[in-house]
């Protein structure tokens, strides 16, 4: 309060110029904060090291625009969405969850962008992923790591490829479930896991290669992972929201999920 004071004090002594662009100031402040667009979007994980890529060449090409990027299981999101969390764009390892916001009136349509794959990874020299599923009889091979099927699509994947490859029943208490993909991977990568089913696209896109080696299971294994996303109808920015979704479905962004290991739908 007391520098207030001092800088009203002040006032009278400026000259009328200055007494304008102080009095302005805030007003231009307010402009420039108002016309930044905060994008707020809510990605599957199997996207975590693919999108920083688009997010930053979508900023450049849109000048004002700040990109929040938040990774998670699909499932989760789709729960917070529902309930009112204030995202712009939801981008999901399924099409199920974005159809159902549709279906709820919580979106307006539903826009696919790519096709996932899941590999078999490990970080230990001794294990051998080119055996495919024969490596889970590795005695060596105590736990194996997948995302939550209950929310995560990837780890539904690698559940119905586990069973249609009829290894599951084998597994036991060997099996580990992280909450979403990214922390599957984390567990293999820290050792707390000897192996796991994970997103091919966290494997090849990462800007430093997590090490180790993988066996990219047969896509026929598993029902296809089909991506979707939406813009959420209580989005306050839904015309940038529908760009960058233009963005990420035009040519610049299919070459650049193409080189992070997914599949065009």
């Amino acid at each position: 309060m007391q520098r207030t004071l001092v800088w009203l004090g002040l006032l009278p002594t400026l000259s009328h110029a200055m007494r304008n662009i102080l009095f302005a100031l805030p007003l231009l402040l307010g402009s420039a904060c108002a016309l930044a667009d905060t994008l707020s979007i809510a990605a599957a994980s199997d996207l975590l090291h693919c999108l920083p890529r688009l997010n930053q060449r979508f900023a450049s090409q849109n000048p004002g625009t700040v990109i929040k990027f938040t990774a998670g299981a699909s499932g989760t999101f789709f729960a917070q969405i529902k309930a009112g969390a204030p995202f712009d764009l939801f981008l999901s390892a399924d099409t199920d969850y974005p159809q159902k916001l549709v279906d709820a009136g919580l979106a307006s349509e539903l826009t696919p962008y790519a096709k996932g794959r899941i590999a078999l990874w490990t970080t230990r020299a001794e294990l051998d992923p080119a055996q495919g599923f024969k490596l889970l009889d590795d005695s060596r091979l105590q736990k194996l790591a997948i995302a939550n099927p209950a929310v995560a699509p990837y780890g539904r994947a690698a559940k119905a490829a586990l069973e249609g490859a009829g290894v599951l029943p084998r597994l036991g208490g060997k099996l580990v479930q992280g909450e979403n993909i990214a922390q599957t991977a984390q567990y293999v990568q820290s050792g707390n896991a000897d192996a796991g089913i994970v997103s091919y696209s966290l494997l090849k896109a990462a800007d430093s290669r997590p090490g180790g080696r993988y066996w990219l299971i047969p896509a026929e294994l598993h029902p296809p992972i089909r991506q979707a996303g939406i813009v959420v109808a209580a989005s306050n920015h839904k015309a940038i929201a529908s760009r960058y979704l233009q963005a990420l479905t035009g040519e610049q962004g299919k070459q650049l999920l193409i080189s992070c290991g997914f599949d065009l739908p």
